[in-house]
């Protein structure tokens, strides 16, 4: 099967998450539960093609060397996902999460009034944590979307990888991956400092 339909039947069921594993059928997480697309299981050279199409040639170099990778990935007219590819019994697997496209708003996610004040905070450091899928990326996202949209100035995230699309709103939001747009983090924040920002996104 086309990873494009899979991606679409995910997107269309509202599932959460897309797994793609050597040995079982393409799966997605649909309401907490791991429900299989089709009955055919993926063969280990099938799920190698599919998982390596999903990249560019720095990224695959990068897969084979170090074994692990997290990347984005968009699907025209479909929508954006956020990609973990890895080796399993030394076999490739991954499994792609659905990112909504639409930045979401503070007040729709039910975040504390600070949040806003936090999100236009002049200087300082704001360090957002929590577990895996508690919502992180989301939030983050909203911060800067309030920022966006209630201040003028510079915009600059370092991310990997880029999940939210940011339009210039208020501000000018600059937005890099590492892996595509610079090779680390560490390049990245040392450059940034030389590009006038007013807020720096480091996620």
């Amino acid at each position: 099967m086309d990873v494009n339909k899979l991606l679409q039947i995910m997107v269309d069921k509202q599932a959460s998450d897309l797994f793609l594993t050597a040995g079982v059928p393409p799966s997605i997480k649909l309401h907490g539960k791991v429900v299989p697309v089709t009955t055919t299981p993926l063969t280990p050279e099938k799920t190698r093609e599919v998982v390596m199409s999903l990249m560019n040639e720095k990224q695959r170099a990068e897969f084979l060397d170090t074994h692990e990778l997290n990347f984005a990935v968009s699907a025209r007219g479909i929508g954006r996902f956020r990609a973990n590819a890895f080796f399993q019994r030394n076999l490739v697997g991954a499994v792609l999460r659905r990112i909504e496209t639409t930045i979401p708003k503070v007040d729709d996610l039910g975040l504390p009034e600070i949040i806003k004040e936090l999100a236009m905070t002049k200087r300082g450091l704001v360090i957002f944590v929590g577990a895996t899928g508690t919502g992180k990326s989301t939030s983050l996202a909203a911060m800067i979307g309030h920022r966006n949209r209630n201040s003028k100035g510079h915009i600059i995230s370092i991310e990997d990888p880029i999940e939210f699309i940011h339009q210039h709103q208020g501000c000018i939001v600059t937005q890099r991956e590492v892996g595509i747009d610079t090779d680390s983090f560490e390049i990245a924040l040392k450059n940034t400092l030389r590009q006038a920002p007013d807020v720096i996104l480091i996620g």
